[in-house]
């Protein structure tokens, strides 16, 4: 009988506990740093705003009248619609250069919780070299980080779209 009341108890306060994580969840840590924007060799400069600072008001595409010949893609930076991640949006913003995906830089994503900083800072970097290796948004879902990785898709493919608009 004791040891039945003993285990229900715990396993109360476990619920509870992980109830309290998820909804609150811990203050990020001083030292989660930004994710950083990745660009492909071929690209020299980082464009858009830095990550990490506030999200910052990004025209929907400025592009140049043509791209490469025979590239599904027009020059440009386009920035995606936010796709929610769960515990925040993921947005994208995609630069085109000579007709193909050379950068890919967050204009916003989960970053108020210290589990949501530590899960992005992994999975996003990997992600956005994926799709720029693959040249479309078809990425793989990153394990432990399911939802911004759909999210990231979501958003990569909105701004692509525009691309080849």
């Amino acid at each position: 009988m004791r040891k039945s009341v003993v285990t229900t108890l715990v396993t109360a306060v476990f619920v509870l506990y992980s109830f309290y994580q998820r909804a609150v969840g811990v203050p990020a840590t001083a030292d989660a740093g930004p994710i950083p924007a990745i660009t492909s060799p071929a690209s020299s400069s980082s464009q858009g705003p830095s990550v990490g600072s506030t999200p910052t008001p990004v025209p929907k595409a400025t592009q140049t009248p043509t791209g490469q010949p025979g590239s599904p893609y027009r020059d440009g930076t386009y920035a995606g619609a936010p796709a929610d991640a769960f515990y925040g949006n993921i947005q994208v913003q995609a630069t085109i250069t000579n007709g193909k995906l050379t950068s890919v830089q967050f204009l916003e994503w989960p970053n108020d919780r210290s589990r949501s900083v530590r899960i992005n800072q992994q999975a996003l970097p990997s992600l956005v070299q994926e799709a720029i290796k693959a040249q479309n948004s078809n990425v793989n879902v990153v394990s432990g980080a399911t939802d911004s990785s759909v999210a990231f898709a979501r958003s990569l493919q909105s701004a692509l779209g525009e691309a080849k608009g």
